[in-house]
């Protein structure tokens, strides 16, 4: 590796804020490969703050503000699309988590991503297999984080099956150990209950198969160094160096008496929880070996930044799927996107926006219609429950909030208010784009019945003005009806537009 300083524009980040800890990695690019330049981590247990009714408390909230802080001073002047913060459990089970977002967003300055479950799952696999020598054969990837554990069958770089089960060392403390109070009867009730959400996959998974089986995260460092540390094995996890660790701890009495070599201070408290997760995984399917990897969830996110760069977007793979399998007509998504896009590139500067936001137009303009194989009364109302709702690989919940409002309000009334699921700092961008996608689905009505120009479009703000060719709209009386109601509906929804 070279010893020259990084350049700021080879610097790529990936901040993870977990349920248990948040962790962010600073790495540069060299050579089709990264260079870790720094990581930090630290323990914010939001998971702890979540109440009975999935509200983070105030003093879990600034806990992670307070860490974000200091990320913060770290990550300033770095470019945004090489930025990848992302939220995994605690944030998607949180009721609140918009309020955070923005608490957040304002203190990193830099947006923040909720992923689902599986796409969790699925950057792990990338952090992981990264790691491994890119040999032949299965591996079953296993990560206990703190609300979530993933689980992945993968072979070379693609996973086969993807899952994210909710269980995690923070949950399965709270929920078994609460009193602080470790006993036989308290674990055996943990590992039960892990073995039981374990149902849900374990016949898929085992009719997969598997060659070798793959650890990672912090609950799984630590059971391993700890077994090295005592001498029952060299390497990774062994079935029975795990029953010597299981009899050691329920020899503790509080959690706070948890002092293992390997276990750090902040990870005594939710130890007891993993490693009754981590027993019953290794019951379930059998398990004899695990070995373990440094790779993870902001590996696989860093891994993914180069992805988008450099190979194909898996999101881009990700709409493709979508619109196969829901029959959208390729030719009139096309039409409207080259439409959109054009109108995209002359406001761009004026409006300021970027690369991803011309992304998002387009798959938008691409999925649009994807609620017509349901029906068509209202089928912009289902294409938007499908694209809310569906796993889509490589997008985030609020990436995927952002295709739903926009899909929802490409015809009809122009119903702001879809755009309140969107964070604060996005929302206005997002009804921009919004406005660009209905002004070419009404130019393209005809689907393809007729050559549509592309309008000149100005805008001051917020106030948006088309030009079309002289005498356009007269030859083409339907189409200027459909505009003169636009200008109607953008009116309605506050928004000033003018059509020439």
């Amino acid at each position: 590796m070279s010893d020259t300083p990084a350049q700021p524009g080879e610097l790529i980040a990936a901040v993870d804020l977990g349920s248990n800890s948040f962790h962010m990695v600073i790495a540069r690019e060299f050579h089709g490969e990264f260079q870790t330049l720094e990581r930090r981590g630290q323990k914010v247990q939001l998971a702890a703050g979540l109440d009975e009714h999935f509200h983070l408390s105030e003093e879990a909230q600034q806990r992670g503000l307070d860490c974000l802080r200091e990320f913060a001073q770290r990550l300033q002047g770095m470019d945004p699309a090489r930025v990848s913060v992302l939220a995994t459990n605690a944030l998607r089970a949180a009721r609140n988590r918009q309020e955070f977002i923005e608490r957040a967003e304002a203190v990193l300055g830099y947006p923040i991503e909720v992923i689902a479950g599986r796409e969790e799952a699925r950057l792990i696999y990338l952090g992981v297999a990264h790691t491994l020598a890119d040999d032949m054969g299965k591996r079953l990837v296993v990560d206990i984080g703190g609300g979530s554990t993933e689980f992945i069958v993968g072979e070379r770089f693609e996973p086969k099956a993807l899952e994210s089960l909710h269980m995690g060392c923070v949950s399965f403390t709270q929920r078994f150990f609460a009193d602080g109070k470790i006993n036989e009867a308290n674990f055996e009730r943990a590992v039960a209950a892990a073995r039981q959400e374990l149902q849900n996959i374990e016949s898929q998974y085992k009719q997969l198969g598997w060659q070798s089986v793959v650890g990672s995260s912090g609950t799984i460092r630590a059971v391993e160094q700890t077994l090295v540390e005592f001498g029952w094995t060299t390497e990774g996890i062994s079935k029975q160096a795990l029953k010597k660790l299981r009899k050691q701890t329920l020899q503790f009495e509080t959690l706070d008496d948890v002092v293992l070599p390997g276990v750090k201070v902040e990870r005594r408290q939710v130890f007891i929880g993993g490693l009754a997760i981590l027993t019953a995984v290794f019951d379930t399917f059998g398990i004899e070996n695990m070995v373990y990897s440094d790779g993870a969830l902001r590996e696989g996110a860093l891994w993914d930044l180069f992805g988008r760069s450099d190979h194909e977007d898996v999101r881009q793979r990700t709409v493709r799927s979508l619109k196969e399998r829901f029959y959208v007509d390729e030719e009139q998504a096309e039409r409207v996107k080259t439409t959109a896009l054009a109108l995209f590139a002359q406001l761009r500067d004026s409006w300021q926006m970027t690369e991803a936001s011309a992304s998002l137009l387009g798959w938008a303009a691409d999925l649009h219609e994807i609620g017509l194989s349901l029906s068509h009364s209202g089928f912009h109302k289902h294409g938007a429950y499908l694209l809310q709702h569906a796993d889509m690989l490589g997008f985030t919940r609020q990436g995927q909030a952002k295709l739903a409002a926009m899909v929802r309000c490409h015809r009809r009334k122009f119903a702001t208010g879809e755009f309140d699921s969107v964070t604060s700092t996005r929302r206005k961008q997002t009804i921009q784009l919004a406005r660009l996608l209905r002004l070419a689905v009404i130019l393209n009505h005809g689907r393809g019945a007729h050559p549509v120009p592309v309008p000149v479009a100005t805008c001051n703000g917020d106030d948006l003005r088309l030009q079309l060719p002289d005498g356009w709209l007269q030859e083409h009386p339907l189409t200027a009806g459909d505009l003169a109601a636009e200008v109607d509906c953008q009116q309605a929804a506050g928004m000033k537009l003018e059509v020439l």
